[in-house]
């Protein structure tokens, strides 16, 4: 089972459904970075060993460029705002957090839909 850690820009209603389902969430306003730019949010999320969920495209570039430099971090989950329904985020992160285990994120970066 994988941690995850919400970016600012996912949407509340997330937040909840996967806590209402049991799953371990924690959103960088609860850990006092609601403001903090994504190097930051990814530094910490790793350092938690949790995975990052966003729904802001700018997070991807972060992410690719650790990738490219061959930095480590605890991984990445990328719904488009516009693309992807908050239900089907539910449904697809409790699927992913259930199923999945921290190695098969680390340094990697999954988009939903699955």
């Amino acid at each position: 089972m994988i941690a995850l850690y919400l970016d600012e820009n996912v949407e509340g209603q997330v937040l909840r459904a996967l806590r209402g389902r049991g799953l371990d969430v924690l959103s960088v306003e609860e850990d006092g970075l609601g403001a903090a730019p994504d190097p930051q949010v990814l530094d910490r999320a790793t350092a938690l060993g949790r995975v990052v969920f966003s729904r802001d495209r700018d997070f991807l570039r972060e992410a690719a460029r650790r990738q490219r430099a061959g930095e480590h971090f605890a991984g990445v989950v990328y719904a488009h705002k516009s693309r992807v329904t908050i239900g089907r985020c539910i449904e697809d992160l409790e699927l992913l957090a259930r199923v999945g285990e921290p190695g098969d994120f680390a340094s990697t970066v999954h988009f939903l839909p699955i």
